[in-house]
């Protein structure tokens, strides 16, 4: 048993020291080292900072050695369906395609480690093989996992605030203004994951993209079969010159129904949610203090 416990105490050190490896190895570069190889781009002094440059040539290593492996483990059919989730999940800037890329062959090695050593502590030899293969498994699609939840939470949230954007956009567009600067005051006034794909839309405007095809891209970047309509009636109003007041209006009632709906459903799954844990909970304490005191008195009456 002591044998077991330092074991496991053994191996979750060194996973710890992994961890901080790989936390090390994947963390952004300071703003000041971005900004002095930026400069020695221009100037030329690439060696600027010697001293600096060997030590971070053993994480540069490292950095190339999981990107290696990562690409090995992710095909060109899994980027381009990691690509898709973090279009939906809104391209968070703090974990771009290379990153993820990065951190699996971590979460590989620290993932089996932890499940090894609990598999050892359990049961030995097989739970340490077991808790390994399973490890690799799950490390490598941990990332993955974690991009997936944040791209349903945030097309759940744009689900939800889509009635409310829709509303804004009428009230903007029967004031007078143009669909382009309704969805500029969306994007200014309001907040959360719409306003960005509003904001996105109109910057690829800018950049030169005609309006029906920066829509169809919000297309494809959402989940949301309510936006997919929206943006297709967009689309065919513009490119057959119709007005889009009418039609705006239309949606934003519609959307307002179906808010309703969704909320009516939620509300008539609550009893069956709350089904089991009543069964299982709720009603053996009633029970014991139903039923308790006459078995009590019971056992006396047969004990006497």
């Amino acid at each position: 048993m002591t044998a077991g416990l330092l074991m496991f105490l053994v191996v979750t050190g060194a996973a710890g020291a992994i961890l901080l490896a790989a936390i090390a190895a994947t963390t952004p570069e300071l703003r000041r080292k971005r900004m002095m190889r930026t400069l020695a781009v221009f100037t030329g002094r690439l060696d600027a900072e010697p001293g600096r440059a060997r030590a971070g040539a053993t994480g540069s290593r490292l950095e190339r050695a999981a990107d290696r492996i990562g690409a090995l483990l992710t095909p060109p059919g899994d980027r381009e369906r990691l690509n898709r989730m973090l279009d939906s999940a809104g391209n968070p800037p703090g974990w771009p395609m290379t990153r993820i890329l990065r951190v699996r062959p971590a979460a590989m090695v620290v993932v089996s480690l932890l499940l090894a050593a609990t598999g050892h502590a359990l049961r030995g030899s097989p739970g340490t093989i077991a808790g390994a293969v399973a490890g690799l498994g799950l490390g490598a699609f941990l990332p993955l996992l974690l991009v997936w939840n944040a791209s349903i939470k945030r097309q759940e949230a744009i689900q939800r605030s889509l009635p409310d954007v829709m509303d804004v956009m009428v009230i903007g567009v029967e004031a007078g203004l143009g669909l382009d600067s309704a969805m500029d005051q969306v994007a200014r006034n309001t907040r959360g994951p719409m306003a960005d794909e509003l904001h996105r839309v109109l910057q690829e405007m800018r950049l030169g993209v005609s309006r029906s095809e920066a829509l169809r891209a919000l297309a494809r970047r959402t989940t949301v079969r309510d936006l997919k309509r929206l943006v297709t009636a967009l689309v065919q109003a513009g490119d057959l010159g119709v007005s889009v007041a009418p039609l705006l209006r239309e949606h934003a009632r519609e959307q307002r129904v179906r808010r309703r709906q969704r909320a009516e459903e939620v509300a008539q799954k609550v009893p069956v949610k709350m089904l089991f844990p009543i069964l299982f909970c709720m009603f053996p304490v009633i029970f014991v203090v139903i039923i308790g005191p006459a078995v009590i008195q019971l056992l006396k009456t047969f004990e006497g």
